[in-house]
């Protein structure tokens, strides 16, 4: 007998206590039994210490071992735990004890029943159950967990549980299932162990590791050993990882060091990837029987995550598989490229393009990379998921993007997109220079897409190559929406309005077919501008309310292109009185044009306009004359972009007779003594001005009585400086 065996293990100072789930187990006394099932390091020791120290009724605890595989001695242990509660009659232990091979079975049950008989109701802890084996303990376990007494309980921790009936205290409530989730810790819990080891990390980095680590109490531990014995500049909280020494020396020395060669290389092989399912590791390993070993590795409780996208799917504990990643590293390097291009071939095959991109990124196959990124360059466009589309972007250079030219042709489309013209530029150069040596047959119309929606050589020659991609491109292709919206703009700059709204409006069907909400965005917020220029309101309402819808299902809020539904949509608001409502509109879409430039001159300059034409409404002249010397910069740069430029020119002299008009308004003037003010600021007299207006001297002198008092002035002189400071350009002059 091993008195330690029989005693819960002391709880170190300073210890994170799980308060909330020790609540929970002692507001149910119902439950006969209670299991604890978790990979090592994730406290199940450490949680029934704390329940046992808390519990009101008596606790008898054994920690087991691989000795208890002999019954006798299970049953000795039990035995003595629980007569520390309540003496029990020593005889059925002592008839176990003197039992022979042929006999114990049945002294067994009698020392069985002797402790079903105990009198008080107490809580029997069996931790470490996972290192019982023996059939004859396993039915002892068993037998014991069915008949612990009324009021009592049975805790049951193991990494992986022998087999016990619980179906039928699952069903009758009398079971407690604790299990990874209860064990792991929250963010507080966390913030206390870790904050503990390491006071000066912030609360973002503890909740980074937390993340990390999966709220793992063990590998939280160690990362604070590593912290606190880590240089303090070394970042050590963005570095921990499965290769950490404390953590690599732990992992294997628990579970690494305990597996055949088999299941260690099969765990090393399918550590590539992220998410395991048996058709995916057969085809990454080449071989049968997956299913079975990701079985066993389940029960096993060996760090595999069950996944939300269906039943058969998991993914390995990040830092589980950091090291089996490094491990794999170490012993099979040159296998490493040809796991990722089966994964990428199984990935690809099965229609998930964007895991299969990873793999063939990790495999190194840049051309297979190239063709994933262009087959779904449209489908992320269109998901609000463009910035992801960038980042892939940037693993081309322009040394060797022209080796891909159809990625080079949506390159150039999405850096237009977002404004940068000069990289569009240079991404759609590298694609013509590629269709060179290439077959052109496919390339060329959406080129000709490309360099119509740069509209580097103006409104006529963007209507030439949208027409000639069209003429090339079938529907049902996922650059016909764009070809149909550049044609509409085309003909929107060359004055037929009409032609604009039937491309328009074709664009935005083709583009809701193929799911293109960007495009489709675009060309529904053009129309309600066109609907309101030739003075449909009630439409143009209609469809400034479905672009923003459009917008806000697709998460494009924050796509440049959202200014020009927001413009359409202030518009609407101010039609209908909501002036707060379109200066909110306002501002936000004067963050989105930003990124509207000389890229995608025709979209820049409209949405520019029709902001401008919002703001005279609100009569904010400050911001309407900052929107034309942005036209005029991008007119500069695109001069020949049709009707807008006459557009422009219009706008800017409204601008100046509104500021007139308002200036007048401000200063209470009449409009004969607005005519008069400008001469005040000659050297001519009463008389003279009075020829030269041809009224009375009289009324001259009158008029100007009328100015003195209105400027805050006493005469003459005054007036004369005050008036030459006035803008006469704004004045009338």
């Amino acid at each position: 007998m091993f008195e330690s065996k029989l005693r819960p293990p002391s709880l170190r100072p300073g210890i994170v206590k799980k308060t909330a789930l020790i609540n929970r187990l002692r507001r149910t006394p119902s439950a006969r039994t209670v299991t604890l099932t978790a990979p090592a390091g994730y406290g199940k020791t450490t949680l029934l210490a704390q329940w046992a120290a808390a519990e009101t009724r008596p606790v008898a605890w054994i920690s087991l071992d691989a000795r208890d595989n002999d019954p006798i001695v299970f049953l000795t242990h039990v035995f003595a735990a629980v007569d520390r509660i309540d003496p029990l009659d020593p005889r059925p232990i002592t008839s176990l004890r003197a039992s022979t091979k042929s006999t114990w079975a049945a002294a067994a049950r009698r020392c069985l029943r002797a402790i079903a008989s105990c009198g008080r109701p107490y809580l029997l802890v069996l931790d470490g159950a996972d290192a019982v084996r023996s059939h004859e303990t396993h039915q002892l376990l068993s037998a014991l967990v069915d008949q612990i007494p009324p009021a009592s309980s049975v805790a049951v921790a193991a990494r992986v549980l022998p087999k016990l009936r619980l179906a039928a205290l699952r069903a009758h409530g009398d079971l407690e299932e604790i299990g990874v989730v209860d064990l792991a810790f929250t963010g507080r819990e966390a913030q206390l162990l870790v904050q503990a080891a390491n006071p000066d990390l912030t609360a973002a980095e503890t909740a980074e590791l937390v993340e990390t680590c999966d709220g793992w109490p063990a590998a939280l531990y160690l990362a604070s050993l590593s912290f606190r014995d880590a240089p303090p500049t070394s970042g050590a909280s963005t570095g921990f990882a499965g290769d950490d020494r404390y953590l690599a020396d732990y992992l294997r020395a628990e579970y690494l060091s305990r597996l055949h060669p088999r299941e260690l290389r099969f765990l090393r092989r399918t550590s590539i990837l992220a998410g395991l399912s048996e058709p995916l590791c057969n085809a990454v390993l080449q071989q049968e029987g997956s299913g079975a070993e990701l079985e066993k590795i389940a029960r096993a409780n060996l760090f595999l995550v069950p996944l939300p996208r269906g039943r058969g799917w998991f993914r390995f504990h990040r830092l589980f598989r950091d090291l089996l990643l490094r491990e794999l590293a170490q012993e099979e390097p040159d296998l490493i490229p040809t796991l990722h291009r089966r994964a990428a071939d199984w990935y690809e095959a099965h229609g998930e393009l964007e895991p299969a991109l990873e793999h063939a990124d990790a495999a190194a196959d840049l051309a297979r990379v190239a063709a994933i990124i262009s087959a779904l360059a449209f489908p992320l466009s269109n998901r609000g998921r463009t910035a992801t589309l960038e980042q892939w972007l940037e693993r081309f250079d322009m040394a060797n993007v022209e080796r891909y030219p159809d990625l080079a042709a949506h390159g150039s489309r999405i850096h237009a997109l977002r404004g940068r013209a000069a990289e569009a530029e240079r991404w759609l150069e590298a694609a013509e220079r590629g269709v060179k040596s290439r077959d052109a047959a496919a390339l060329r119309p959406k080129l000709a897409v490309v360099s119509a929606a740069l509209c580097r050589r103006g409104a006529r020659q963007m209507l030439l190559e949208a027409n000639a991609g069209l003429s090339r491109l079938r529907r049902g292709n996922g650059w016909y929406p764009t070809a149909l919206l550049v044609r509409g703009f085309a003909a929107m700059l060359l004055n037929a309005d009409e032609k604009a709204d039937s491309a328009l409006r074709d664009a935005a069907l083709e583009a809701a077919a193929l799911g293109s909400s960007e495009m489709r965005m675009i060309a529904t917020g053009e129309r309600s501008l066109i609907a309101r220029r030739r003075g449909d309101d009630r439409e143009a309402d209609e469809l400034s309310a479905e672009a923003s819808a459009i917008a806000r299902l697709s998460d494009l809020e924050d796509y440049p292109t959202f200014a020009i539904a927001l413009a359409a949509s202030a518009h609407t608001s101010l039609r209908h009185g909501r002036w707060a409502e379109a200066r909110e509109l306002l501002a936000t879409a004067d963050i989105r044009k930003r990124w509207l430039t000389e890229a995608l001159p025709w979209l820049a300059v409209e949405v520019r306009l029709e902001l401008t034409r919002s703001y005279l409404t609100l009569r904010d002249f400050d911001a309407a004359r900052a929107l034309t010397v942005e036209v005029d910069a991008i007119l500069e740069l695109r001069p020949d972009l049709g009707v807008l430029v006459e557009r422009a020119r219009e706008l800017r002299a409204n601008i100046g007779a509104l500021s007139v008009i308002e200036e007048n308004a401000r200063l209470g003037l009449t409009p004969a003594e607005l005519r008069l003010v400008p001469l005040l600021g000659t050297h001519l007299s009463f008389r003279e001005i009075a020829e030269q207006l041809n009224v009375s001297r009289n009324t001259v002198k009158t008029q100007a009585i009328s100015i003195y008092r209105k400027l805050g002035v006493s005469g003459r002189s005054d007036a004369i400086a005050a008036a030459t400071r006035l803008d006469p350009t704004r004045m009338g002059a």
